[in-house]
């Protein structure tokens, strides 16, 4: 058996592992020495990921957290935020990441839905008080969580007084709450269990096919779902990541070079930020040792693929994840060019893809239809048991309200979203055949498409761009020529063009926000 072989075998193995912190124990005795974290000049190794964290949890302990607690954090993406969640996993405890940009109304709703008995907070962090606003809000609730600071100076205690870690006998309790963006009303609690993060962390690593000489990195929120998906593959194949405090370019720059990561990426906004760097200096690799950009979380555009592995020279792999279900799917480095640029790859082995009609009836294969999901990755519903109920249909599959269609490759290519499907004069638009045509514009670095009311046409289509820096602003008539060329139909053509300098996006995954456009741009439909 090859080396790369034997890695793959072993990886799959430890994929069977029932909880995190049995995943964690079996690397750590396989390569107790081989780095798993790297940041500036400090590093863990996993060996001491696992001892360290179990200090942690010692200090945990000793302050009331035992298996079933709810402990929320809102910590930033650092060796001891990764360290506290690992020692939360020792303890059985339930936890419940906040992402860090959040304020006021998401941390409220997240500590009072969930009931956190504990909030980790970073103190002061980027110019915010936290720990003021963790010590407002929990005056304002019946059952206030303790509040206590967790940025440099963890818990810690001899983990002598540690009771042995739970063993359930599937790892299917509910120990880990996330929340949906609430960008348009309260967030959802989504739960997921120690098993369906480890499916989704497992079908990402084993799509990239990656080795234990490989160096990721990790420049989103380590409290996004990404977070343990993105650990998993560290685990289970054996190699570390770059973590970033704050991502930005070209600063984030040095880090890459220095620590010879060759995966980056985290969604199709990084990779333009990748592309705008190397247009910079065409001659010259952005990062030497980089060999791929991987991600997901919002469409990608086929030009940007081919826009990156001509400009770059490097691998572009993409895949499908939302909060519920943290990887669907994601494109192999050795698909076909086809496949890569046009669908976000095929689901592992567990994940089942249904494709239906708009009263549940299953369609064959190349008809596009809603979206609907069912395997082991598959978050165990909500909360709120009502939303639960309105999310799964009656074979137990999650309805996802994404639009696309698949092959009998198995490769998905997503179409849209229901919501985003534009009715002028009652034919049906998608939004994404228009934004994907727009990126083949020079002048346009980013698009997107919504429908806004008009009293003739039922909604009209209207596209905003994020221009290139330095370029000239397109106009409508050019930009209606060139989707024209492109041979989009004559009735798809947008009526309204907004140009500006940045699109309203997320701190997360960088996804655009189009609420904000439609409120800006549509008196607030």
């Amino acid at each position: 058996m090859t080396a790369v072989n034997d890695v793959t075998a072993t990886a799959h193995a430890l994929g069977a592992s029932r909880t995190f912190w049995e995943l964690i124990e079996a690397r750590a005795a396989l390569t107790p020495d081989r780095p798993v974290l790297l940041q500036g000049d400090r590093s863990l190794t996993f060996g001491e990921l696992r001892d360290r964290a179990e200090r942690v949890a010692a200090g945990l302990y000793g302050m009331g957290v035992r298996a079933g607690t709810v402990v929320a954090w809102q910590l930033p993406t650092r060796l001891e935020t990764a360290l506290l969640s690992f020692a939360l996993a020792r303890l059985g405890a339930v936890q419940t990441p906040v992402i860090p940009f959040y304020r006021d109304r998401e941390v409220r709703f997240a500590l009072r839905e969930s009931g956190a008995a504990f909030f980790a907070v970073p103190g002061v962090w980027r110019g915010f008080d936290h720990t003021a606003m963790a010590e407002r809000i929990a005056g304002e609730l019946t059952d206030p969580p303790q509040v206590f600071e967790a940025y440099e100076d963890l818990p810690d205690s001899d983990p002598a007084v540690l009771p042995p870690p739970p063993e359930p006998p599937s790892g299917d309790e509910v120990r880990w709450i996330y929340w949906t963006s609430g960008t348009t009303s309260d967030p959802k609690g989504v739960l997921h269990t120690d098993r369906s993060l480890i499916a989704g962390g497992s079908c990402l690593a084993h799509a990239l096919k990656l080795n234990a000489d490989d160096v990721g990195s990790m420049a989103f929120p380590y409290a996004h779902v990404a977070g343990p998906d993105y650990t998993v593959m560290l685990l289970l194949y054996g190699f570390p990541a770059v973590m970033f405090e704050q991502f930005a370019l070209p600063e984030a720059l040095d880090e890459y070079r220095r620590h010879g990561v060759t995966v980056a990426g985290g969604s199709t906004a990084f990779y333009a930020m990748f592309l705008a760097e190397q247009r910079k200096d065409p001659g010259t690799p952005l990062i030497p040792s980089l060999r791929l950009l991987a991600g997901g979380g919002a469409p990608k555009p086929p030009e940007v693929y081919h826009a990156v592995v001509r400009e770059m020279g490097v691998q572009l792999t993409h895949g499908y994840g939302m909060t519920e279900v943290p990887m669907i799917t994601m494109g192999a480095p050795d698909d076909t060019t086809e496949n890569l640029a046009t669908t976000e790859g095929r689901p592992p082995a567990g994940m089942e893809i249904r494709i239906t009609d708009e009263q549940g009836k299953p369609l064959p294969y190349g008809v596009e239809g809603e979206v609907r999901l069912r395997g082991e990755a598959v978050c165990r519903g909500y909360l709120d048991a009502s939303a639960t109920e309105a999310a799964f249909d009656g074979d137990g599959f999650l309805i996802t309200g994404d639009l696309g269609r698949v092959q009998e490759s198995g490769h998905l290519t997503l179409t849209g979203r229901l919501k985003d499907i534009i009715i002028r004069k009652g034919e049906n638009i998608s939004a994404k055949e228009i934004e994907d045509l727009l990126h083949t514009h020079p002048a346009v670095a980013d698009a997107a498409v919504v429908g806004l009311p008009d009293a003739e046409r039922g909604e009209r289509v209207c596209a905003v761009v994020e221009r290139v820096p330095g370029a000239p602003a397109p106009t409508l008539p050019e930009l209606a020529a060139h989707l024209r060329g492109a041979g989009l139909s004559v009735h798809k053509v947008p009526e309204q063009l907004e140009v500006l300098d940045a699109l309203p996006r997320n701190e997360t995954l960088r996804k655009v926000l189009k609420y904000r456009l439609r409120e800006r741009f549509g008196g607030g439909a």
